[in-house]
């Protein structure tokens, strides 16, 4: 077995909660921080960890987590929620050694994310049931997909990381109506602010970002020939096919027919 995901689950804590691991971990340990605070011990210091980031430890890495007063709500209340694994095998070894892995970084709570670790949950769950492969292969793709949400904290150089949040959000509603004011909201930033962001990182409107989206995901839908062209219009979020047809065209140089008509069967 290439990989192997020892355990994982959801943590949330209303208590004071300490753990400690100073010899060393004996496995991988992903930990993905969802509400609340806590402080973890991140290269040599202890460290405020929020709701986004994400904490990836290798074997031999001292781990050290507490979740106490000094991280409480106004309200006196302790509250910290987080997803957690722990993991091994040569795939891991091979993966983790591929790239430079940062101990502490800031990821978006997409939906696809949390969904990838609730199904790695529900299948370590099944016990006896569970199927090792479908573990690994969730587990893989997890790996690959926290990979890649780490790297474009780093690779916005100097951009805001709320911006990739707005362009995450966008790429997650475009096929359905939305308004720049729920991007806005999403991010908590006002309209203005949220629209003159966008722009200084992207060099493009929020508008013309999510038509990129929506006829990106019209050229895949145009493929399946059981769709017409009018639903195919719809379901990927254009008002009116006339729509459609003239932003198609103005993209591709083509229409959506004459585009249709060379897909390959």
């Amino acid at each position: 077995m290439d990989i192997e995901l020892l355990t994982c689950g959801y943590s949330y804590h209303m208590e004071r909660f300490e753990v400690s691991s100073k010899n060393g971990l004996s496995s991988y340990l992903f930990r993905l921080q969802t509400e609340g605070v806590c402080e973890a011990l991140v290269d040599g210091k202890m460290r405020e960890i929020q709701a986004g980031h994400l904490l990836l430890f290798k074997p031999t890495d001292p781990y050290e987590l507490r979740i106490d007063q000094s991280q409480d709500h106004e309200d006196g209340k302790i509250s910290s929620g987080d997803y957690y694994l722990f993991c091994k095998g040569p795939w891991m070894d091979a993966w983790w050694n591929s790239s430079p892995k940062p101990m502490c970084s800031k990821v978006d709570l997409d939906a696809r994310l949390i969904s990838l670790w609730r199904q790695l949950i529900l299948e370590k769950r099944r016990m006896e049931e569970e199927n090792e492969e479908i573990s690994g292969y969730l587990l893989k793709a997890l790996c690959l997909y926290l990979e890649r949400a780490a790297k474009e904290t780093i690779t916005l150089k100097g951009k805001p990381f709320t911006g990739t949040r707005m362009k995450r959000f966008i790429e997650a509603h475009a096929t359905s109506t939305f308004k720049i004011e729920d991007v806005a909201s999403h991010v908590e930033l006002s309209v203005s602010r949220a629209v003159h962001l966008f722009k200084e990182c992207f060099g493009k409107t929020m508008i013309q970002y999510a038509l990129e989206v929506r006829l990106a995901i019209a050229v895949e839908r145009m493929h399946d020939s059981s769709m017409s062209l009018e639903q195919v219009a719809e379901t990927c979020g254009f008002g009116s096919y006339p729509y459609f047809h003239r932003a198609f065209k103005q993209k591709y140089g083509i229409s959506p027919k004459l585009f249709r008509q060379n897909v390959p069967q």
